[in-house]
């Protein structure tokens, strides 16, 4: 008879520790900063534009 509470208990037990999880991360981890204190400048996969040279790479056809 005490076989079955363990699967039967299962669910709360998981409920429970995900709540505790939940409280810890809420009262007990530091929040995080307002701003980021090292922020990037400008976006890092921004492109450059070419030199006038180099627009084209392929010659258009006349």
């Amino acid at each position: 008879m005490y076989v079955l509470i363990v699967p039967a208990s299962t669910p709360f037990v998981l409920l429970a520790a995900l709540m505790a999880l939940s409280w810890w991360e809420d009262h007990v981890l530091p929040a995080p900063p307002a701003e980021p204190v090292d922020a990037p400048a400008e976006a890092p996969f921004a492109q450059r534009p070419l030199p006038s040279s180099q627009t084209s790479p392929v010659p258009t056809p006349r």
